[in-house]
């Protein structure tokens, strides 16, 4: 029987812990730690408690998150404290004091845990013991975490700094503000978790967002359409026009406090510039735990078409009479350093997110995070919003004159006009870091001619969904049962400007599931014209005659498709084929009721052009067959023809149980059918 120890008080022994997690400077009014890394609670035990003894005493915790805790939505987590924690999942530990009056409980957080504010219980069988709230935040400092930081420095700098540089101006003449990011002034920790929680994904689905707050990718998201309040209560209204009385000029402002607190109180700030919403959004990273630094981009494109062209047209006084497309002078963005996973390791790093109100993004004036190495790549098919980030930096830019007959001509064409002198704050000084070689090669440069090159070809495929040149594929029917006859495709997609003629092969072969090919059941070969835009079709009738001798009980058939054109350029698709089997049908004849008979009949089609023999019916289930499996033999069965059989059950269990049925013989094997029974009393 377990010892119940009877607690006095939970000390959350919250300065030692905050000084351990890079908190202190939130204060010790509270605990906030990192997660993946221990921290440390004591339990004050009553004078006649039973001393807490490793084996014995069984203690449980139990942490939540958000307003519905939930296991499956990992916002609710219970944990046994044993004699060790382990790093990669919540865990705890305990010791005692010689005297027996404290037991220390060690706690380590999962490093994949959702951020925010938890409560803790600990729970001794039936009894119940809140021990108090905390928060969790992102942590740099745990390898197993996704914004994980290396560099000690950079982690000062990109975390924990309270000030910084924002840079304005011109490319030749560029000027440094200063901010206060305020990250960890009294109660803006609170205001960062209200602002997740006044976003319209948490307002519509709150159980599914706080799930989602474990991925700094989604959190970023976020911040990028709250720190706007263009679509929903966000922080910062803003505005490049007249400024009215009814707010403070962009300019006014000296750093993210003043904006939170006002937010917090009374709703969206007026106004703000892109400089103002991106250190609100650095402000409110940084209090989360995700390392972030600010950027500006000198000469910045703000490119509405989505062409990565800006023209600028102007009429013959001067006047410029194309509308849209822009180029700033300076645009403010943010960086945040995280883990890509849903792009891959090379995609892992800086991030770019953009909070200024500029284009919508999936419906929502938000952008980003788009990664660094992406856009300086032109891999413009990764999410999210890379073709806008790519254009701000590395937009050509094209000058046209409108003559008075209406006739437009091009007179200037410029490669290096966008993305000029891309400037951050130095870490650990207040010296301007120049970082345009992270998102573009050198300008004028064959590698960066090519990247753009690049960009453009993906930017048009993006749009379209499709890819460029010639696409080839293969296209299957529905219904492509074993033993049928069917047709298979080659399908070829020209997306040139000029016509292709193409000499088109397609070809079968049998195939295991573990990719071993078998041997071949089918060719055809032609030559298709394809016009520009069009697609054309070299059909493959795959008949069983053929396929059959030579197909494994897998049922799989891979089919590959090569095309080469004039100019001997080679393409190929591949799709691999699963036949659909026959149905095992299931029907049982009568109600299945306990230590009672109960017949199952059995049946299935032989669906081949061909005798199916040695046919029989394996049957097992739990609570049916005592154990053991039922072997019914039916014998040989015609083509097109059914095999029957049944089974006498003597259910011993009441409730729901499966009636597993394998159907097996020379031709059809290891079929499996199913059906769910409910054993009544």
């Amino acid at each position: 029987m377990s010892d119940v120890l009877d607690i006095q008080r939970c000390d959350l022994n919250i300065e030692n812990n905050n000084r351990s997690h890079h908190t202190e400077l939130n204060g010790v009014e509270r605990l906030i730690v990192r997660r993946g890394q221990t921290f440390t609670i004591i339990l004050y035990l009553k004078p006649d408690s039973p001393e807490f003894r490793i084996g014995r005493t069984k203690l449980t915790l139990i942490a939540e998150t958000g307003p519905s805790p939930r296991r499956q939505s990992d916002t609710k987590v219970s944990f046994s404290v044993g004699d060790s924690t382990v790093d990669t999942e919540w865990s705890a530990s305990a010791i005692t004091d010689p005297s027996g009056n404290t037991v220390s409980v060690c706690i380590n957080s999962s490093p994949d845990s959702p951020i925010g504010l938890y409560s803790l219980t600990l729970t001794q069988g039936k009894q119940e013991t809140n021990l108090g709230q905390f928060v969790l935040l992102f942590n740099a400092w745990c390898s197993n975490d996704a914004v994980y930081m290396r560099n000690e420095k950079k982690r000062q700098e990109y975390v924990l700094a309270q000030t910084g540089q924002v840079y304005r101006g011109t490319h030749k003449r560029i000027r440094g503000k200063p901010w206060n990011f305020a990250q960890f002034e009294p109660g803006i920790l609170d205001i960062c978790l209200k602002i997740l929680d006044e976003n319209p994904k948490f307002l519509s689905n709150a159980d599914k967002d706080c799930s989602e707050r474990k991925n700094p990718v989604y959190v970023t998201r976020v911040l990028s359409a709250m720190i706007n309040s263009n679509d929903d209560n966000g922080v910062l209204v803003g505005n490049w026009g007249e400024i009215s009385d009814d707010g403070v000029r962009p300019t006014k402002w000296i750093g993210s406090e003043d904006i939170l607190r006002q937010w917090a109180e009374s709703g969206p700030v007026r106004y703000g510039q892109c400089w103002v919403f991106a250190a609100v959004a650095c402000t409110v990273s940084r209090a989360l735990g995700i390392p972030c630094r600010v950027v500006t981009n000198f000469g910045s494109a703000h490119d509405v078409d989505a062409n990565l062209l800006i023209e600028m047209v102007y009429n013959t006084d001067g006047e410029r009479i194309s509308h849209g497309d822009s180029i700033w002078n300076f645009h403010v963005w943010v960086e945040s350093w995280m883990t890509r996973p849903d792009l891959g390791i090379k995609y892992d790093g800086w991030q770019i997110s953009d909070p200024t109100p500029q284009e919508t993004s999936n419906g929502v004036f938000c952008c980003g995070p788009a990664s660094l190495t992406a856009t300086k790549e032109g891999e413009l098919t990764t999410v999210y919003d890379t073709p806008f980030v790519f254009a701000e930096v590395n937009a050509d830019v094209v000058t046209k004159l409108q003559l008075s007959t209406g006739k437009i001509l091009t007179v200037r064409e410029s490669t290096s006009s966008v993305g000029r002198s891309i400037s951050t704050k130095a870490v650990g000084s207040d010296e301007r870091r120049d970082i345009t070689h992270k998102y573009k090669y050198p300008e004028g440069s064959k590698k960066e001619r090519q990247v753009y090159e690049k960009a453009q070809h993906h930017n048009k495929l993006q749009q379209r969904g499709e890819k460029p040149g010639l696409n080839l594929k293969i296209k299957l029917i529905d219904n492509m049962v074993m033993g049928s006859d069917f047709d298979v495709y080659a399908l070829l997609k020209n997306n040139n400007m000029e016509s292709k003629t193409c000499n088109v092969k397609i070809f079968a072969k049998a195939v295991q599931y573990n990719g071993k090919r078998g041997k071949p059941c089918g060719y055809a070969s032609g030559k298709l014209e394809v016009p520009p835009g069009e697609e054309r079709r070299l059909p493959l009738r795959l008949m069983y005659d053929t396929y059959g001798p030579v197909i494994t009980s897998d049922l799989m058939i891979q089919v590959s498709s090569i095309t080469f054109d004039e100019s001997s350029n080679y393409h190929k698709a591949e799709k691999t084929i699963v036949l659909d089997e026959p149905e095992v049908e299931i029907k049982l004849m009568g109600r299945a009721r306990v230590n009672k008979p109960v017949t199952a009949e059995l049946r299935i089609k032989n669906t081949l052009p061909e005798p199916l023999k040695n046919c029989s019916f394996t049957v097992g289930g739990i609570g049916l067959t005592k154990g053991k499996s039922i072997l019914v033999s039916v014998g040989d069965v015609s083509a097109k023809e059914e095999a029957k059989g049944s089974v006498v059950l003597r259910p011993t269990i009441v409730g729901s149980t499966l009636l597993l049925v394998n159907f097996n013989s020379d031709k059809l094997k290891n079929i499996m059918g199913f059906a769910n029974v409910e054993v009544m009393d």
